[in-house]
């Protein structure tokens, strides 16, 4: 079998998109008026994603306020929070990336910790776009473990009876996208790597947590069967948001010797670099993967999600999302190429 190839998730949003998103944040538009701009982007996505080749494609997350939130609220200044949660800049930073913005969660108040929105209403939406098979990208429990206080309990909500509320919507989250039409789900665990940073900004990353974190995403993956699990992956990455990283200075092997249980989709294009590469160095970084992976274990994705958060300008892009759209697709087919190349050396 040929190397495989995946998209994680999220292709940068069109400027218009972006635009219209700030608009309805601002009230200056109603929803009607937000969706065709929504529709749009999402057909397009889908139609130049199948022409670059890839055979399993994404809606690119155009309809999302981010990988993170997507549960929770409807836009990224909070349009839509459920109601037990609230952000008021008191909640857990999830990220602070190297060019010095940061991403910050809500947090929670009260329970039971319930989705406002499951990823399959979302890709239920663009299926009618699609002409090849369709993956979701989903977020992990481990995410959504950082809604609750890192060092106190919610009066009349223990932690671990949020935790198995969590695990319960994160499962619920997994089947809605199969009974839809998924044919494969990843779980994105953006945190695995970025709990390793130890970041004095960022108190929970000085909390040891990669073992909670592993321990919560296979209570939720385990819950699936063995022939389940088979079309289940896990995506972890250094962070892509505004073309900036988040823990790239955290050695991959740190978190490999735990992730390598797993089938491993290694990224061979960079999401935050406009430089488009060849099939050829695709292919060559493949084939030397398989020095450490075995050949069945393997395949090919990006480093990151192309735009994880729905208001990313891509500033080494020329801060234009639409160029950054272009070099998306660029590098989307140029994988798929590579992965073939890499494939017939490999004699897969």
């Amino acid at each position: 079998m040929p190397i495989p190839c995946e998209v994680v998730g999220s292709i940068p949003r069109p400027l218009k998109l972006q635009r219209a998103f700030a608009a309805y944040e601002a009230r200056q538009i109603t929803f009607e008026q937000l969706e065709p701009e929504i529709n749009h982007a999402c057909e397009d996505t889908i139609r130049r994603m199948e022409d670059a080749g890839q055979l399993v494609i994404t809606d690119g997350e155009q309809r999302i306020s981010s990988f993170a939130t997507y549960p929770i609220f409807d836009t990224l200044h909070g349009t839509g929070l459920a109601e037990n949660l609230v952000l008021d800049g008191h909640g857990q930073m999830f990220a602070i990336f190297a060019d010095g913005h940061e991403r910050r969660l809500p947090r929670l108040v009260s329970g039971p910790f319930r989705f406002k929105t499951f990823a399959a209403d979302y890709m239920a939406q663009g299926l009618h776009f699609a002409q090849n098979l369709v993956k979701q990208a989903v977020v992990a429990p481990s995410m959504l473990s950082l809604l609750y206080p890192l060092k106190s309990e919610i009066p009349g909500y223990t932690r671990e009876q949020f935790l198995a509320d969590l695990c319960d919507q994160c499962e619920t989250d997994i089947r809605k996208c199969f009974q839809a039409g998924a044919v494969r789900v990843s779980i994105d665990f953006t945190e695995g790597r970025l709990a390793l940073r130890n970041d004095s900004r960022n108190p929970w990353t000085g909390e040891r947590l990669l073992d909670f974190f592993l321990e919560l995403n296979n209570r939720v993956i385990n819950r699936f069967t063995a022939v389940e699990r088979a079309h289940i992956g896990v995506h972890t990455c250094p962070g892509g948001d505004w073309d900036s990283t988040h823990s790239l200075d955290v050695p991959y092997e740190l978190l490999l010797k735990e992730m390598f249980r797993l089938m491993a989709y290694i990224g061979v294009t960079s999401t935050i670099d406009p430089r488009v590469e060849s099939p050829e160095e695709i292919a060559q970084m493949l084939v030397a993967a398989t020095k450490y992976i075995p050949a069945d274990q393997l395949g090919a994705t990006d480093d990151c999600g192309f735009s994880p958060f729905c208001d990313d300008k891509k500033p080494k892009h020329g801060g234009s999302p639409d160029y950054a759209r272009d070099i998306a697709f660029q590098k989307i087919a140029a994988r798929v190429k590579g992965a073939r190349i890499a494939s017939e050396r490999l004699g897969i």
